[in-house]
C-alpha cells in the first residue's frame, strides 16, 4: 500500500457531524490500492483490564476520482464522542493508520495514538434550512424579465427586446414585470426566485449600491416588492435577495462624502483608503472590486460599517419576509463579519438561506458558523465540460463529480447551489453550440444531482447569449419564439425531482459505469428503499449499453413513459438513441 497517499483528518469533509448524534467519517487512500478499510473505534474513557474497549466496522468504498478511492461510515457514539483509527488491507497487507502514523497491531495501551472527535456539541452540528433540499431556483436578473410599468422606465430606456444588450442600456424590467409573469414561473415547478441586485443603484446590473435601505425606482417601491414577496409565498415560492457587501457604489453617500471632504471625512475609515488625496486613474489608490474606481471596496472590520451592513440584512428580512441572501464576492470578505452577519439573520429568521458567492473550494466558510451554501462552480465547470463542450469523456467527468461530492460534507452537499449558467456566464445553450439534445442532458444530471438547482431566466425555453452583456437579453415571451419541447423537459424533470426523494439532494448518488468509448454514464440514486437508475448517451451515436449488474426479480418503471416490466433474464439491454437517457424506477418484485 502507497502509505503516502492515505490520508485523514478529524475535521471538515473527513470527519464531521451530520446530525446532534451521527458522525460521518472519510478516508482517502490511492486508486485502487486498498481491498477493504474497517474504522477502528471507541470511546475514549472506555476501558477494561488495562486496555483500551475498541470496535471495528466495515467502511464502504464511497467513490474514486482520478488518483484516489474515498472510504465512508456513518457512526452513532453511545456518548458523543469517539477515538479512531483505520484497518487496511491489501492481499497479505494489512496496516493501522492512527493519527501518530501507522503500526502493524492496533495500539490499545493508550487512546492518544488515535484519531480524536471530542464531543458532538449540537451547537457545532453544520445546520442549513431543511426547505432548500427541496427548493428548485429561478434566477432573475430584473432588468431583464419583464416590463410591467412602462411608467418607471428609466431615461433611454429601449423597447424591449429591441437590440442586443450593451453593458449601459436599459430595457425597464421592473418588480410589476415579475408579478405578471409568475404563472409561468409556477407553470415549471419554480420554487424559489433569486433576484440580483434590487437596491438603488445607477447602473442596470445594480451591483454599484447607492442606498442599501432603498429599492431601486425603476423596479418599483416597497409596496411592489412586498406585494411581489407576498405573491411568492401565496404561490410556495421563496424570495431571495442579492447582497453586495464587498463593496458599494461610488454614488454611496459616504464615499461621496470622503471625495469631499478627504482626510477629514467621518467616512474615511469605511474604505480601505491607501494615500491622500483620492485618485481613480490609471488605477484607483483605494481597494475596489478587482479595480473598478466605480466600486469601492467596503471596509468590513470597522464597527460602524459593519453595524450598518448588519442593520441592512435584518431590515429586508423583518420587513419583507425574505427567505434567502445571496452574498456577492464573498470570498473577499473577513470571516468574522460573515460569523456576525449569520448570527444576526438566524436571530430574526432562523430557517433563512445564506448563500456565498465562491467559484473556488469553499470549505472554510462551511463550518456551520459562517453560510448555509456556497454556487457551486465547480459542478458547473464539470458538467459544461462533459455534456456541452465534449472536453472530457465519461470516466473524467465521474471523477470530477466525485471529487466535488468528496469536497464537502454530505449535509453540505445536499444544500449546494448547483447552476449551469447565471448573469456572469455565456448562457448554458450557446456553450452547447445550440445542440439543443445536450441541453436537455445538462438538465437532467443538474436535477438529478445532489443539492439545490438554479435555473437562469430563459434557459428553459432556448435562449442564448454569450458573455456579459450577452447573457443578459431581455425574457422572450411571445410563446411562437420559446422552445416549449425544451420547457415541457425541464417541467417533467422537476415535477420527477418532487414526486421522488431519491431524485434529489435526498438521494445519495454513485456511479455503476462510466464508458470512454461510446461516452455513456450508468448512475444510480438511493434514498432509503427507493433507487432510481439513470443511462445517459452523451455522444451523437445510437448505442447498446448491458447494465452492468443484475435486475432479475425486479420490477423497472420508465419514468419518462410510465411503462412498467419485470426483469427476468439476468441480463438487461437498453438501446439510446443519440444524446438520448432513460430513468427507471428500481423495485423488488418478487
Amino acid at each position: 500500500m502507497l502509505k503516502e497517499a492515505i490520508y485523514h483528518r478529524p475535521k471538515d469533509n473527513f470527519a464531521y457531524a451530520y446530525d446532534e448524534k451521527t458522525l460521518h467519517i472519510r478516508l482517502r487512500t490511492k486508486k485502487n490500492d486498498v481491498e477493504s478499510v474497517q474504522l477502528i473505534y471507541g470511546d475514549p474513557y472506555e476501558w477494561a483490564d488495562g486496555r483500551w474497549q475498541m470496535n471495528h466496522s466495515p467502511m464502504k468504498k464511497s467513490g474514486s476520482d482520478e488518483l484516489f478511492d474515498y472510504w465512508f461510515i456513518s457512526i452513532v457514539p453511545p456518548h458523543r464522542r469517539l477515538r479512531y483509527g483505520f484497518e487496511l488491507t491489501a492481499g497479505d497487507e494489512r496496516i493501522i493508520y492512527t493519527e501518530k502514523g501507522f503500526y502493524r497491531e492496533a495500539p490499545d495501551d493508550d487512546t492518544a495514538y488515535y484519531f480524536c472527535f471530542p464531543f458532538l456539541n449540537k451547537i457545532d452540528v453544520f445546520q442549513a434550512p431543511e426547505w432548500v433540499k427541496d427548493t428548485v431556483w429561478y434566477q432573475i436578473f430584473p432588468e431583464r424579465f419583464a416590463n410591467g410599468n412602462e411608467s418607471l422606465n428609466p431615461e433611454g430606456t429601449l423597447p424591449w427586446g429591441s437590440e442586443d444588450p450593451t453593458p449601459i442600456s436599459f430595457f425597464g424590467g421592473d418588480f410589476e414585470g415579475i408579478i405578471q409573469h409568475i404563472d409561468h414561473l409556477v407553470e415549471l415547478g419554480i420554487n424559489g426566485i433569486y433576484l440580483t441586485p434590487i437596491f438603488k443603484a445607477p447602473s442596470n446590473h445594480k451591483y454599484d449600491t447607492i442606498d442599501y435601505f432603498e429599492i431601486d425606482p425603476q423596479f418599483g417601491d416597497k409596496q411592489t416588492f412586498k406585494r411581489l414577496v407576498d405573491l411568492c409565498h401565496e404561490k410556495g415560492i421563496r424570495v431571495m435577495l442579492d447582497a453586495v457587501f464587498n463593496h458599494c457604489g461610488y454614488y454611496f453617500p459616504p464615499f461621496q462624502d470622503v471625495l469631499k471632504n478627504g482626510e477629514n471625512s467621518k467616512y474615511k475609515d469605511w474604505f480601505h483608503i491607501r494615500k491622500f488625496p483620492i485618485r481613480t486613474k490609471p488605477r484607483p489608490n483605494y481597494d475596489t472590486f478587482a479595480f473598478t474606481e466605480l466600486m469601492p471596496k467596503l471596509n468590513t472590520e470597522n464597527p460602524e460599517v459593519k453595524q450598518y451592513l448588519l442593520d441592512v440584512a435584518t431590515y429586508w428580512i423583518r420587513e419583507f419576509d425574505i427567505d434567502g441572501w445571496r452574498l456577492d464576492v464573498a470570498n473577499e470578505v473577513d470571516h468574522q463579519f460573515w460569523r456576525e452577519f449569520r448570527q444576526a439573520v438566524k436571530a430574526v429568521k432562523p430557517d433563512v438561506y445564506i448563500l456565498g458567492e465562491i467559484w473556488h473550494d469553499s470549505m472554510p466558510w462551511l463550518r456551520g458558523d459562517q453560510f448555509d451554501a456556497v454556487m457551486n462552480y465547480p459542478f458547473t465547470n464539470g458538467a459544461l465540460r462533459f455534456f456541452a463542450k465534449n472536453e472530457v469523456r465519461a470516466s473524467q467527468f465521474a471523477n470530477i463529480i466525485t471529487n466535488v461530492l468528496h469536497s464537502y460534507p454530505i449535509n453540505v452537499n445536499e444544500v449546494s447551489f448547483n447552476l449551469l449558467g447565471s448573469h456572469d456566464t455565456p448562457r448554458m445553450l450557446t456553450v452547447c453550440e445550440g445542440n439543443k439534445q445536450k441541453a436537455k442532458l445538462l438538465f437532467l444530471f443538474q436535477l438529478s444531482f445532489t443539492g439545490t438547482p438554479c435555473i437562469y431566466y430563459g434557459d428553459e425555453i432556448g435562449m442564448t447569449g454569450g458573455q456579459d452583456p450577452g447573457c443578459r437579453k431581455c425574457m422572450i415571451w411571445d410563446e411562437k419564439q420559446q422552445d416549449r419541447n425544451l420547457f415541457e423537459h425541464v417541467q417533467k424533470l422537476i415535477l420527477l425531482r418532487k414526486t421522488y426523494r431519491s431524485f434529489g439532494s435526498h438521494g445519495e448518488l454513485k456511479f455503476i459505469e462510466t464508458n470512454d468509448d461510446t461516452n455513456h454514464l450508468v448512475y444510480t440514486k438511493t434514498y432509503g428503499d427507493e433507487t432510481i437508475l439513470f443511462i445517459i448517451n452523451n455522444s451523437e451515436r445510437e448505442i447498446n449499453v448491458t447494465l452492468p449488474f443484475s435486475f432479475k426479480g425486479k420490477r423497472l418503471t420508465n419514468l419518462w413513459t410510465n411503462e412498467q416490466f419485470a426483469a427476468e433474464a439476468d441480463e438487461l439491454n437498453a438501446k439510446l438513441p443519440p444524446y438520448g437517457f432513460l430513468i427507471y424506477r428500481v423495485e423488488q418484485w418478487q
